[in-house]
């Protein structure tokens, strides 16, 4: 068995004493685990770091063996993404919920978004609204995904402001007016054809929107607790778009 596949690398572990097993989420073949030999080597460190873009070479005599990794570098990015809080615990988060996933599962969309995102994390406020939009897509792919298209009482497009806790689908103003207090907030740069980009104040509901289901619908039923990542992440996000929202005088823009 052998396959060739652009992947993203997600975590590393050691293995005897020179080898290490790599975890990459690739392009067509989802999050896929591989052995690579000598992966402790001074040449080989700066490649499997988290973050990086590799040309993945998989081999193994049958297809439900771990194989052989042969990688080349395609994008080091690794030294950038440590410059910044929101970098070093972002990529930590993406690959804890990358493992919420069953292992070789293709999820294409999920890969492009990942490199876009990494892409961006040295700019906050992009870097936030990029993480909840990824949080809501693993979401979809596990089968709970979130409906903000329509109000789920009156089937209304517009002046979407709620989600229904329960549902998951979004609710209008005058229709969610009286159970406000038992709803949650959506974001408005959430809601459907908008171009509003994220404040801190509504990148805070974003991340306790989707926060709230990834507990609901996957950490509970599973007897998992939330990697401590994302709590370093949303902190480190949310820290950073205070100090682009205000001038030196400490007046607020934007």
């Amino acid at each position: 068995m052998q396959w060739q596949d652009e992947g993203i690398v997600i975590g590393v572990r050691r293995h005897g004493e020179t080898s290490v097993v790599a975890e990459l989420m690739t392009r067509e073949r989802g999050r896929h685990l591989g052995l690579v030999r000598g992966g402790r080597s001074r040449a080989m460190q700066p490649v499997l770091q988290p973050g990086n873009r590799v040309e993945a070479v998989w081999r193994a005599r049958l297809d439900e063996h771990l194989g052989d990794y042969k990688l080349e570098p395609l994008q080091l990015r690794a030294a950038r993404l440590m410059e910044h809080a929101t970098s070093v615990y972002g990529v930590q988060a993406m690959g804890a919920l990358l493992r919420l996933l069953p292992e070789r599962d293709p999820h294409p969309h999920l890969y492009e978004a990942l490199d876009v995102i990494l892409d961006h994390m040295d700019d906050p406020a992009g870097a936030g609204e990029l993480f909840v939009r990824f949080e809501l897509a693993v979401l979809n792919d596990l089968g709970f995904g979130l409906d903000l298209t329509e109000c789920a009482a009156t089937g209304r497009r517009d002046d979407l402001i709620y989600v229904s806790p329960k549902s998951g689908r979004a609710v209008c103003r005058e229709a969610g007016a009286p159970y406000a207090d038992r709803l949650l907030t959506l974001p408005g740069f959430l809601a459907p054809e908008t171009s509003l980009s994220a404040s801190r104040e509504s990148l805070t509901a974003a991340f306790r929107l989707s926060g709230f289901f990834l507990h609901r619908h996957v950490y509970e039923p599973r007897g998992l607790t939330e990697n401590a990542a994302r709590d370093g992440f949303v902190q480190a996000a949310l820290k950073a778009m205070m100090r682009l929202e205000c001038q030196p005088d400490g007046r607020k823009i934007g």
